[in-house]
């Protein structure tokens, strides 16, 4: 069974205010994976020999020796993050690096070994990502109920639960994504949109949201019964700084509850113009953002679902003959976005994604062209929301608060500019 509800966000002209939209897809949901089928994108199947290519970082965890195994062995603390460069404070009138995050709601490896796919595509261009990790695909059906979502029943939930193998293979890609510098964010748990959804949820009730989402993955092994399988290498209470909630909706009470967590940023706002992140509720704010759409005057928000749906509406599986007009449209936007700022303000680039196979794929391949395009361009770093919210945090306000008077497009002279 395919996912029962998949978002995205009106693609407007030049306007500000961008609305959430839910829409209904009959042909797949990118936050349901956990389906036996085989989605197709053209990656191998289970069992294929290239599988082996697909393994991440290497396994091994190396911590003087030791690993430090909490509760019931599902996660550990084995050090600080390998492969995670230190930030430095700009000097006066350096230019600031050129950012870019590519983020993925979800974050389970299917039968389509997305997840495995584009760690290799990341370590072929130096970068690193942001995976939120759907709590719930930690969770076989078998205790669907022990998940309790807010204003549903227990066992509720608008997408599918994993299959045990794609459980197993989802562990081993976290804990591969973690080794190689990677983020594992939340994407939370059920996916609810609208009516009874996060929009509607109450502080409290997005408190008992989050609580669920670092149980699921604290107690994976109780719940899951596989005690053949390592530890996750970190303590997800002090890793899980971050998410994106389901459809964008809830903001507001989000961050209200985030903060009893220590939550340092929250990516769940519904679009803004290209401009460096303030922080709201004393937590950044890393929205998604509209990006100018290719031979037209519209600007679409930066995330996949975005693109499919101003070429195919809500339908996964539009006009083959369009299929690389498709492609070349959504990389050629994201690059639009991506010049503009390189060229200009240096304002971080926010990319959305999620695994998904939709109009044959175009989407995860016009994602992978802007990757090879861009992270190894000069003063660019392709890095996670996490490793963003530490250059943020490490700089002078001041110099925030000019980085953020810029227009998109306005490159200044960055010697007399951050003098």
């Amino acid at each position: 069974m395919r996912g029962k509800s998949m978002y995205g966000a009106t693609a407007l002209g030049s306007v500000c205010v961008v609305a959430a939209l839910v829409v209904g897809l009959t042909g797949g949901g990118s936050d349901d994976r956990g389906s036996s089928a085989a989605a197709s994108s053209g990656r191998p199947e289970s069992g294929n020999p290239k599988d082996e290519a697909h393994g991440g970082a290497k396994e091994e965890e190396v911590w003087d020796g030791k690993v430090h195994v909490l509760g019931d062995g599902s996660t550990s603390y084995t050090g600080p993050q390998p492969n995670v460069k230190k930030p430095e404070k700009l000097k006066p009138g350096e230019k600031p690096p050129q950012f870019v995050v590519f983020s993925w709601d979800g974050a389970l490896e299917g039968d389509d070994h997305l997840f495995s796919h584009f760690q290799e595509v990341a370590k072929e261009n130096d970068a690193q990502m942001t995976f939120f990790l759907t709590g719930m695909y930690l969770l076989p059906k078998s205790k669907a109920t022990l998940y309790k979502p807010p204003q549903h029943k227990p066992g509720d939930a608008a997408i599918s639960f994993a299959t045990d193998a794609h459980i197993r293979d989802t562990l081993k890609q976290v804990r591969s994504a973690w080794l190689a510098g990677n983020e594992i964010g939340t994407h939370f748990n059920g996916h609810f949109c609208g009516a009874k959804g996060g929009g509607d949820w109450s502080p409290a009730e997005w408190k008992s949201e989050i609580e669920q989402s670092y149980s699921f993955v604290q107690n994976w092994k109780t719940n899951t019964g596989y005690k053949d399988l390592p530890p996750l290498p970190f303590d997800y209470k002090k890793e899980l700084v971050g998410g994106r909630a389901p459809c964008l909706e809830g903001q507001k009470n989000l961050l209200t509850a985030a903060k009893e967590f220590g939550w340092r940023y929250d990516a769940s706002s519904p679009g803004d113009f290209q401009l460096w992140p303030s922080k709201v509720n004393d937590i950044w704010n890393f929205p998604l953002q509209l990006l100018p759409y290719p031979k037209s005057d519209k600007q679409v928000l930066s995330m996949d679902f975005n693109f499919l749906f101003n070429q195919s509406g809500d339908n996964t599986k539009g006009d083959p003959a369009k299929y690389e007009e498709w492609r070349k449209l959504t990389r050629d936007g994201y690059l639009n976005g991506f010049e503009r700022v390189y060229n200009g303000s240096r304002a971080p680039l926010f990319i959305g994604n999620h695994f998904e196979d939709w109009n044959d794929g175009i989407y995860m391949k016009a994602v992978e062209d802007v990757m090879k395009s861009v992270c190894k361009r000069d003063g660019v770093r392709c890095v996670s929301f996490k490793q963003l919210a530490d250059w943020m945090d490490v700089q002078d306000p001041k110099v925030l608060a000019k980085l953020r008077g810029l227009d998109p497009a306005q490159a200044p002279d960055w010697k007399s500019f951050l003098k």
